[in-house]
């Protein structure tokens, strides 16, 4: 008797494993999965918030760069970019010239297609390396965006991909102090 016992626990053990792992040709429902599939089905989605955009420059570098230095920050962006010929300038050439500027010359290095959208960030941090204030460059090229900025429809000036672009980055807001070194990202790039 004690080994028909043994049998009839070890086959009550091998049923329930088997019901619960999906092996068993019953009715679902029977064994409670219908409730839970509504409970899925009117569960709302997890949704993340959109980006808010860049994060927010360093308030102080750990290590302070040289006088004049403008260093890349690598991002998402910058193993599909080629900048170059980075200089700080302490006046802007342009209209304001007591803003300071970056410059530089930026090319796409991954593929072929069209820009749609560029944004370079520069952070600019004073002899001590605390931030001072940021500037930016901003380029489209399709669109209306990209029209207005180039002043005709099917821009033929030049373009950030292929050969690339120049570009100088500006803040838009007086700065908190001299600037002596910056700090150039790319928080937006969408090309085709």
């Amino acid at each position: 008797m004690n080994r028909s016992i043994r049998l009839a626990a070890l086959a009550l053990t091998a049923l329930a494993l088997t019901t619960a792992c999906g092996g068993s040709d019953g009715d679902k429902a029977d064994a409670g999965q219908r409730p839970a599939q509504a409970e899925q089905a009117a569960a709302p989605a997890v949704t993340f918030p959109a980006p808010s955009g860049a994060p927010s420059p360093a308030a102080t570098l750990a290590k302070v760069p040289a006088k004049g230095e403008v260093r890349l920050e690598q991002g998402p962006f910058t193993d599909r970019v080629r900048i170059t010929k980075l200089a700080l300038s302490e006046k802007d050439s342009g209209k304001d010239a007591e803003k300071p500027s970056v410059t530089g010359h930026f090319a796409i290095t991954s593929d072929v297609s069209d820009v749609l959208a560029l944004e370079l960030r520069a952070a600019f941090y004073d002899e001590r390396g605390h931030l001072v204030g940021t500037g930016s460059f901003q380029y489209a090229e399709e669109g209306e965006a990209g029209e207005a900025a180039h002043g005709t429809p099917g821009h033929a000036g030049p373009r950030a991909e292929g050969a690339g672009i120049d570009f100088t980055a500006v803040p838009k807001t007086p700065l908190k102090g001299k600037a002596a070194s910056a700090v150039l990202s790319v928080p937006v790039l969408v090309n085709e």
